[in-house]
């Protein structure tokens, strides 16, 4: 899409983001590095298939094993399994303390069924809210077995805000502020009374 010299790449050299839509497919080009948390909202899928994001560390991973000695530097206490090419076999892999289960890639159902029981996203806040200082922390826990995705409290506010049915993470402060703005604005309000609220925009 963004072909040197054509419209597209012409008037991304001019502006900030350009939207290219056609009777096949749409895109938006931004000239910016975004953050997964930025591109999430934008994708309507039940799992989230990520390549590469080495630095990321808030969701489980399938390490893609390519037989080179710098595979060990990919365990990050977050891999759910390890998977080699079917062409090169397991046994140069069998030997080694992976701790997790090795399958061949043409596996897949078996990766499928990892996925759908071990999958999560935790919200990249940091926020300390669950006891632990960084999400790094607490994913580290989850897929040891040794904590729930439940314990995140971003992911579990007293407030919750949905942009387009999608909910949005807010740590506890954040949380606080919309709940007490909220109720501020509404309490004057006759017929108020406490209870659930809901609001549409």
């Amino acid at each position: 899409l963004d072909v040197e010299g054509k419209d597209t790449a012409i008037l991304g050299n001019a502006v900030g983001q350009v939207a290219v839509i056609s009777s096949q497919e749409s895109a938006i080009l931004w000239k910016r590095p975004l953050s997964l948390e930025d591109i999430i909202p934008y994708l309507d899928a039940d799992f989230i298939l990520v390549e590469g994001f080495k630095a990321e560390k808030t969701f489980p991973k399938i390490v893609c094993l390519r037989g080179e000695p710098d595979d060990r530097d990919l365990f990050d206490s977050l891999a759910i399994c390890a998977v080699f090419p079917p062409s090169q076999g397991s046994a140069g892999w069998e030997g080694r303390a992976l701790d997790v289960p090795l399958l061949a890639r043409d596996e897949i159902s078996r990766i499928a069924d990892l996925v759908e029981r071990e999958a999560f996203k935790l919200p990249n806040l940091d926020c300390g809210g669950c006891g632990r200082e960084t999400c790094y922390e607490m994913a580290r826990e989850i897929v040891a077995g040794t904590a729930s995705v439940e314990d995140c409290v971003s992911l579990q506010p007293a407030t919750e805000v949905r942009i387009d049915g999608r909910p949005m993470p807010m740590n506890s402060f954040i949380s606080g502020i919309v709940r007490s703005t909220i109720v501020g604005v509404l309490a004057p309000l006759k017929g108020f009374k406490k209870g659930k609220i809901e609001i549409s925009i």
